[in-house]
């Protein structure tokens, strides 16, 4: 059964108080323990639930974020594309805190994202900015820039389709205490070495995205080129008056 405080949260998010909605949601924990809250939050629509937890504030906690399931998360975060936010910096911010919130599992949640329909894109929109220090990571097992080469770390084999926790080298002890970063590194430790078949979808589409990025940013550069040769084609206009004066002489 729908509990009041379900539907005054739906009906403050409409009004655009997403704090107010916040409140009504806690206030069932508050009142009738976390448990409720966790049960009610199954009957909320994910786009409400969104609505909350991408207005989250670093500097206090939010029970919702705190509480929310990794299945309840994971049905809110892929609707994230609505917003349009072309820059993901509020989907980041999101995903990282609920995933990496304390006591919990963010392998679980990763997982449980790309179950969804458009989680896996959901998750390229998280790493799309990084794209290339994820493919150097996948290749490289680290992601210092200049730990490969003569006597350093060597590229594995392009391999992607055998992909497998089984064949992965572990990153070097350097790596693995920077990248707890509760980010895009650590995410990405985790995608590669504890879920490899999700990392090598995601990648697989990181790639397609750049590639993509690459010739229409090349696409872009031939037009302009074009419009400039064209522009040197024009004829110029030397015109410095004097066939003016002969039309109107003729005129006259």
């Amino acid at each position: 059964m729908t509990l009041p405080a379900l539907i005054e949260a739906q009906n403050l998010i409409l009004a655009g108080d997403i704090a107010g909605a916040e409140f009504a949601l806690a206030n069932i924990a508050e009142t009738q323990g976390d448990k409720a809250l966790v049960a009610a939050l199954d009957e909320f629509p994910p786009k409400d639930l969104l609505a909350i937890i991408r207005e989250y504030d670093a500097s206090k906690e939010s029970l919702v974020n705190l509480l929310v399931t990794p299945e309840q998360f994971a049905q809110a975060v892929v609707l994230e594309r609505r917003y349009g936010d072309q820059t993901h910096e509020q989907l980041r911010g999101m995903i990282n805190s609920v995933i990496f919130r304390e006591g919990s599992d963010p392998a679980e949640f990763l997982y449980e994202i790309a179950e969804v329909e458009g989680g896996y894109d959901a998750l390229v929109d998280y790493l799309l900015d990084r794209t290339q220090m994820v493919e150097h990571f996948y290749r490289y097992a680290t992601f210092d820039l200049y730990e490969y080469g003569e006597g350093r770390t060597q590229a594995q084999e392009d391999d992607l389709m055998n992909l497998d926790r089984d064949t992965e080298s572990l990153a070097s002890p350097l790596d693995m205490a920077n990248l707890e970063d509760h980010d895009w590194m650590q995410v990405t430790y985790i995608l590669r070495y504890e879920l490899p078949e999700i990392f090598r979808e995601v990648l697989m589409k990181l790639r397609a995205r750049y590639k993509a990025y690459l010739a229409n940013l090349q696409s872009d550069e031939l037009e302009g080129g074009e419009s400039e040769e064209e522009e040197d084609e024009r004829p110029k206009n030397n015109d410095d008056g004097d066939d003016k004066d002969d039309d109107e002489e003729s005129a006259l």
